[in-house]
């Protein structure tokens, strides 16, 4: 989610999405083999399949009904371009399929209405740029990003790129597979919505601005460079906001907005004897440690010197310094979320009976909109294979990542890292932005937000906001200069485990709380028509 993506894309308690959230659904259930197969579950409810009343003032009733019913209709056509998506691999991390899941990508917004779509040649990997001219009057903007994270085999019970449907318990049917839910469940889901509206002879209520970058799960490095050529941004100013699909439905149905996300910086400390001018150049013996100092612990030392002793708080100089304070509106919003989402739920999601120092459950979710942290990834040196190997390494890695808040920047926390290790005696130590961008935000009261909320509240949600999401996504390049957009994902379904094995797409619902692929089909639907409408 999108880590919100995160994903990086991530939402609030996990890297996928919030399992842990409940309330009723938008509509009734909308997964149609379930509503034919008569579940008792839904029964009581058969009779919201008609569209809500709010909708028709956007366009006939009888074209609401077509458009539902070639969603009907287009369903297994909509599974099979999902599955077919999730099977061509796209891991910038490995540079893997990435040409071929750009291509494809484009391919698939021309067979959706798109009139152009162009690759755009980056210094990394390559993004997309694409228009849809219904000659509408208001215009959207769409984020999409086609590159997914890494995925070891071993670690599912069905191939990452199988695509596999299969029955989940106490879901229904879920596509099982690597960018199942982050992003590609959510996007495919807009795509078949298009199909939906050209399919039943409808005219699009809106004009469509699309941007897509294969380098999200890497920190997005390059995504300005597509952002920024003057006939994207020129198209982009055009826009009412930019919009990211999303599967924002938690287990009971409830569904959370996010009206941001944190910065991040992603980044390598490479310690080695080489550029230290101490320890060994290459691995030695082991033995040698009584009289050779170690890079290794060299970069250990280093580690401990950028959080409090606990590791909880960033002690890096100057690195929060210009932090901006929790505002009394958004300390609301976290009190009324932390009222309605459940501290057990959440820690069970987590695998967690703490949280940092013992604090209160609204305490939490402060923390997690509000604290910049510096976490390891992972910390890599010598030998990890099987047994011992009795080395003293040359060579040390530790893969971080820095969460950012407003009025951070990238910039500028990166300048504070490297300042704080020099100052420490740590200099010698490399350090590599390997990805990053600064905090984003949008205002509750902009007509995107607005349209958004409307649509969830006037089909039976009232959703949780909050100031923004823990994980991060590249937002700042349309809420930031020179655009200044607002910037929301959207969406009904459910899935998780992004950046997990067994990550998972629900396909045809079994709970009446949660939408299938066609409930979050048809909320996009409505999405487009409500945005038509705003004043």
């Amino acid at each position: 989610m999108p880590n919100l993506s995160n994903s990086n894309h991530e939402p609030l308690e996990d890297a996928s999405k919030q399992d842990h959230l409940n309330s009723s659904s938008l509509l009734s259930l909308s997964d149609r083999r379930t509503f034919l197969q008569g579940a008792a579950t839904v029964a009581a409810g058969a009779a919201t399949f008609a569209w809500p009343a709010w909708a028709h003032g956007a366009a006939a009733a009888s074209d609401l009904d077509a458009i539902r019913a070639e969603i009907e209709k287009r369903h297994d056509e909509s599974v099979k371009r999902l599955q077919d998506w999730i099977r061509q691999p796209s891991i910038a991390a490995e540079n893997r399929g990435m040409n071929e899941g750009c291509d494809m990508m484009m391919r698939m917004l021309r067979e959706a209405g798109f009139q152009q779509a162009t690759k755009i040649a980056t210094d990394g990997q390559p993004g997309v740029f694409a228009t849809l001219d219904a000659g509408a009057s208001k215009t959207l903007g769409l984020y999409y990003m086609y590159d997914v994270k890494q995925a070891d085999p071993a670690e599912w019970s069905s191939p990452p790129f199988e695509a596999a449907l299969v029955d989940k318990p106490g879901l229904g049917k879920v596509v099982i597979g690597r960018g199942a839910v982050n992003q590609k469940g959510p996007e495919a889901s807009f795509l078949a919505a298009l199909h939906a509206i050209r399919g039943a002879g409808k005219k699009m209520p809106v004009n469509l601005v699309f941007v897509a970058e294969g380098e999200e799960e890497i920190g997005s490095p390059h995504f300005p460079q597509i952002v920024r050529r003057p006939e994207v941004l020129a198209a982009l100013k055009n826009c009412l906001g930019i919009f990211m699909p999303s599967a924002s439905q938690g287990l009971d149905g409830e569904v959370t907005m996010t009206l941001g996300a944190k910065g991040v910086i992603e980044c390598e400390l490479v310690s080695s004897g080489e550029r230290w001018g101490r320890g060994p150049r290459k691995d030695v013996h082991s033995s040698n440690k009584a009289r050779l100092d170690s890079p290794a612990w060299h970069l250990v030392e280093a580690l401990a010197t950028l959080v409090s002793p606990d590791g909880n708080d960033p002690a890096i100089e100057g690195f929060a310094a210009k932090a901006r304070s929790v505002s009394d509106a958004e300390k609301k919003m976290i009190a009324e979320a932390a009222r309605r989402l459940s501290e057990a739920e959440a820690k069970k999601l987590l695998g967690v009976e703490h949280w940092v120092h013992d604090v209160s459950w609204n305490e939490a979710l402060e923390l997690l909109m509000s604290r910049p942290t510096v976490n390891i990834e992972g910390l890599v040196g010598g030998y990890t294979g099987p047994g011992g190997k009795t080395i003293l390494p040359g060579k040390a890695t530790a893969k971080l990542d820095l969460r950012l808040v407003p009025d951070m920047t990238a910039a500028e926390a990166l300048a504070a890292l490297k300042a704080h290790l020099a100052k420490k005696g740590f200099g010698d130590i490399e350090v590599r932005m390997t990805g990053g961008y600064d905090p984003n935000s949008t205002r509750a009261d902009a007509a995107l937000i607005r349209v958004e909320t409307d649509v969830y509240r006037k089909g039976g949600i009232d959703p949780v906001i909050l100031p923004r999401s823990a994980g991060s996504w590249p937002g700042y390049v349309f809420t930031g200069e020179p655009l200044h957009l607002a910037a929301g994902p959207f969406g009904l379904g459910h899935g998780s485990g992004a950046h997990a094995p067994d990550e998972y797409y629900v396909i045809e619902s079994k709970n009446p709380k949660v939408h299938g692929m066609d409930g979050a089909v048809r909320s996009f639907v409505e999405l487009l028509y409500a945005l038509a409408q705003t004043s």
